[in-house]
């Protein structure tokens, strides 16, 4: 480690302070100083072996990891510690690289070990996960919040006025202290302390909230008695149904496993409306106490340490110590943001739901609109106003083409990369297959992972994360994976996807761009590191592509005939898009507006929350005061399975709105491709090197004032969405292009 911080001082990568005393006797120091570092041993100790680094699922038992961990945080604490006894004075290299640099043996048992735990676990994995999460937390507390450290971090920073540095040297400083600081380093010790045993705690929580989550989805599902329960479903859904009852013991019976929101995929093809009803109501109250599964004591639990978490900080509430890296900055801006758009989505979803209910009476029923019956009927007036058939939609969507001929072939027009699969690398689950990825020049860019298939043992939703990041300083190129929960067909049947899962993939493999394209020398600021509203942009805007008609004719390919999709359905999907707003966005916001609202308890409120009823009740009143149709439009999680703010430590916490403020970004991007001849090399060229390849190193309304040459502006999400027409821009209260005040500067 020594030898290496003195090269990287002599090439000139970092410039030592000049009051700091005579930059040779320091080398020389540095290079005399040799601390005893521990050496790891077992598959985790050095980087793989394979291309890539990829790791080698083949060499990796279950048994490995309590052991891998415990001596990798051995090793991390003696790296600590030999950066805080170095006798050189405090510098940018033996400080603040030197921290970069340490815990990379940890690091890589982490990346493998919580990519299974989401994708592919097991009990043992729940059970090492149980009992490592907290020790894992604790662990870091020590670093982060550990004085003498910290003393040298900010000596580096009080300088830093006199140094010569890079942008990205520069943003790596400031992220090192701003990010101690905001862990409690300024903290007196006694603070210190209970941030300690809340992170501990809360790190507990979160994972038991995550294991109950998921158990309450995959381990319950729900059981029908009857064939004729299930009219409606295609045979290969009715066979599935009849599977997965037989693997839960159910024999003779149908099973039905709940997906992660609260709307369920098969209920709009469901004719008999009492198993509707028992659908939606078994995914609603899901984890609610409703079955032995309930995780409301486990929520208000959260909400208290985090509250009190923030107290300790001066804030007043989670929401505000959360929000302290975004690039909305402040819990107001994202409130603003969201509550101008209530008034004209709150009349969309009553003007909707008198729309559905009418179709109802039309069809003999007698009875107004519930969430089990919205989207049979919003379906059946989107196929009778647009004459769009959902079902023959997704005959033109076979999953392999959607990636190899649609997705890849976007990267390849857009960006130059061409993609070869891969047999050689060993995977964690059948399922997964690989590619190389190679960059416009014709090298080697990284490896993907594709993983699409629901399973028992996945978490749900999509998610991308990296098995080895980019960076420069290691000479490392990202292996990057993108999970999926599709539901499988059955064996021998083509898999079809729907346009929503189209439009997932397309997403999911945005964000493996945005890692892809990764151009930093520091892994902590590489690629999708960035603040959470703005991770999910660049993923959302590449949802454009997927009904881009080059791209389109290219893999939506007829299953049967090899038809490729017309030009009218395409239309026809395209404006169905803004009908049924008041519920596909509703749901969103209503779950971004319940998050902010958990969020901003004090620590008195969030202790009065006690009881699994007070928790029921402040979720029930927290969306009534939205304005909302929420017994109509439930949110998109309720709070007894929202994941995104509850499984982890932070999460998605006060972040939810994320999706909203990036959807905001992205629409606003589209509309500059269109303007600029969409897709060709020059506006992915123009894309890559303003926003994708650019980390988290600079403040994000520059990057992406450098992208379009403009700020931000909300108006095209709002027409995207049908809320606001193009000509009634003028005379719109939520339309004026301008974002609010706080956010602007």
């Amino acid at each position: 480690m020594a030898t290496t911080a003195a090269a990287a001082l002599l090439a000139g990568c970092a410039t030592i302070n000049t009051e700091e005393g005579d930059p040779l006797a320091d080398l020389q120091e540095a290079q005399a100083y040799n601390p005893d570092i521990p050496a790891g041993t077992g598959y985790f100790a050095e980087r793989s072996d394979l291309p890539f680094h990829a790791p080698d699922f083949t060499r990796i038992s279950e048994d490995d990891y309590l052991p891998a961990y415990e001596q990798a945080m051995m090793i991390h604490k003696a790296e600590i510690e030999a950066i805080k006894n170095n006798p050189a004075a405090p510098n940018f290299e033996n400080t603040i690289v030197a921290l970069e640099k340490a815990g990379g043996m940890l690091g890589r048992i982490n990346t493998v070990f919580f990519a299974l735990t989401g994708s592919n676990t097991t009990d043992r994995l729940d059970e090492i996960n149980t009992e490592i999460s907290p020790k894992l937390t604790e662990h870091y507390d020590a670093i982060t919040l550990d004085p003498a450290l910290f003393a040298r971090v900010k000596a580096v920073y009080d300088n830093r006025a006199a140094m010569t540095m890079t942008v990205e040297d520069a943003k790596l400083l400031e992220t090192t202290y701003e990010g101690m600081v905001h862990a409690g380093a300024l903290l007196s010790d006694a603070e210190r302390e209970q941030v300690k045993a809340i992170n501990s705690q809360l790190s507990t929580l979160t994972t038991e909230f995550s294991q109950d989550a998921r158990a309450a989805m995959s381990d319950q599902p729900v059981i029908f008695d009857s064939r004729e329960e299930l009219a409606g479903l295609s045979d290969s859904d009715i066979k599935s149904a009849a599977d997965l009852a037989t693997e839960k013991g159910f024999d003779g019976k149908y099973a039905i496993a709940l997906q992660n929101t609260t709307q369920q995929p098969l209920l709009p093809s469901m004719e008999n409306r009492d198993a509707r009803e028992k659908l939606f109501m078994a995914s609603y109250h899901r984890a609610d106490g409703t079955t032995d599964v309930d995780t409301r004591m486990l929520i208000a639990k959260i909400a208290k340490l985090r509250a009190d978490k923030a107290a300790l900080f001066g804030e007043a509430d989670w929401a505000s110590y959360a929000m302290w890296d975004r690039m909305a900055e402040k819990p107001k801006t994202a409130l603003d943001f969201m509550e101008q758009m209530v008034p004209a989505l709150a009349a969309t979803q009553r003007r909707e739901a008198a729309m559905l209910t009418a179709a109802i009476a039309a069809d003999g029923g007698d009875y107004e609109v519930k969430p089990w019956d919205w989207y049979r009927y919003a379906n059946r007036i989107k196929a009778e106003q647009f004459d769009l058939d959902e079902d023959a939609v997704m005959e033109y969507f076979v999953l392999d083409k959607v990636l190899e001929d649609g997705v890849f072939y976007m990267a390849e027009k857009l960006y130059g990369l061409t993609f070869q699969k891969r047999t050689d690398l060993p995977v964690y689950h059948p399922d997964v297959t690989t590619y190389t990825v190679f960059d416009r020049d014709g090298s080697e860019l990284g490896i993907f992972y594709f993983d699409p298939f629901q399973r028992p043992s996945k978490r749900g939703g999509a998610w991308m994360s990296n098995f080895v990041e980019q960076s420069h300083l290691y000479g490392t190129k990202p292996v990057i994976y993108n999970v999926l929960n599709i539901p499988k067909a059955p064996a021998g049947e083509v898999q079809l996807v729907s346009f929503d899962w189209v439009n997932t993939t397309f997403h999911e493999f945005g964000h493996a761009l945005h890692g892809f394209f990764a151009d930093q020398r520091y892994e902590s600021l590489s690629g999708t590191a960035t603040a959470r509203d703005f991770v999910e942009y660049p993923s959302q805007v590449h949802e454009m592509w997927a009904t881009w008609p080059s791209v389109l004719s290219n893999y939506a390919k007829h299953y049967e005939t090899g038809e490729t999709i017309p030009d009218e359905m395409i239309e026809k999907i395209e404006a169905a898009a803004k009908f049924n707003q008041g519920y596909d966005f509703g749901e969103v916001v209503e779950a971004a507006l319940l998050d902010m609202k958990w969020s901003a308890l004090s620590p008195a409120e969030a202790a009065a929350i006690d009881t699994p009823e007070k928790v029921d009740a402040f979720e029930r009143r927290s969306l009534e005061e939205l304005g909302l149709e929420i017994d109509l439009v439930p949110p998109r999680y309720r709070s007894t399975y929202f994941n995104h703010i509850f499984s982890s430590p932070a999460g998605y916490s006060a972040g939810y709105y994320s999706y909203l403020w990036t959807e905001m970004l992205d629409r606003d991007s589209r509309k500059w491709f269109i303007e600029n001849g969409g897709l060709t090399r020059e506006n992915g060229d123009h894309y890559r090197a303003t926003v994708l390849s650019r980390g988290g190193t600079m403040d994000y309304f520059q990057m992406f004032q450098n992208f379009a040459g403009r700020a931000p502006d909300v108006t095209p999400m709002l027409e995207a969405r049908g809320l606001v027409a193009g000509d009634e821009a003028a005379d719109s209260e939520v339309s004026d292009g301008a974002l609010p005040s706080q956010a602007v500067n």
